[in-house]
């Protein structure tokens, strides 16, 4: 990798311009849930991606500040529960702090390993940490997909410019 562009040296973008070239970049909104001494926990992810097919590996990133990674790290197994355009305020309900995600009106239920499996959403997939990593002030975090259920092939949950939004197909033509 070279250290310079034409005509000047290259240096790390400052924060601010940083945040407003990412923002117009639109991305799926999952919410992260996993069970730990019997306590549901989760959290929204914007960051969410597939890695691999052989073998299935998935990915996303969490904040190192984030109060609710240690409780999700220390947990065997976790859902990627991938949201369906209708669920913004369930997004936002799982980026606030200091509320009970998992009370009313969320709907869940514990998974095939405990985990919970949010209502409504468009798929989950139940993971195995396969592997972490610390990435400038965040954690990837990599997991193996031990199992796959699609519950709906509705439109997509998205987030952009800081908002939640939902995909519009191009006409067909």
């Amino acid at each position: 990798m070279t250290d310079t562009l034409p005509g000047r040296a290259v240096g790390a973008v400052g924060a601010e311009p940083f945040r407003r070239a990412l923002a117009v970049h639109a991305s799926g909104v999952v919410v992260i849930t996993a069970q730990n001494d019997g306590v549901p926990v989760g959290l929204t992810a914007t960051s969410f991606s597939s890695v691999s097919l052989e073998p299935p590996l998935v990915s996303f990133y969490v904040d190192q500040s984030s109060t609710t990674w240690p409780l999700l790290r220390g947990a065997d197994h976790f859902c990627v529960n991938i949201l369906a355009s209708d669920q913004a305020d369930l997004a936002a309900r799982f980026a606030t702090k200091g509320v009970d995600r998992f009370a009313p009106p969320t709907g869940w239920r514990p998974g095939p390993l405990g985990a919970p499996l949010l209502m409504g959403v468009s798929a989950h997939l139940i993971c195995l940490p396969y592997e972490t990593a610390e990435v400038g002030d965040h954690t990837l975090v990599v997991g193996l997909v031990a199992e796959a259920n699609t519950h709906s092939q509705g439109r997509p949950l998205l987030y952009h410019q800081g908002r939640f939004g939902r995909f519009l197909a191009h006409p067909e033509d």
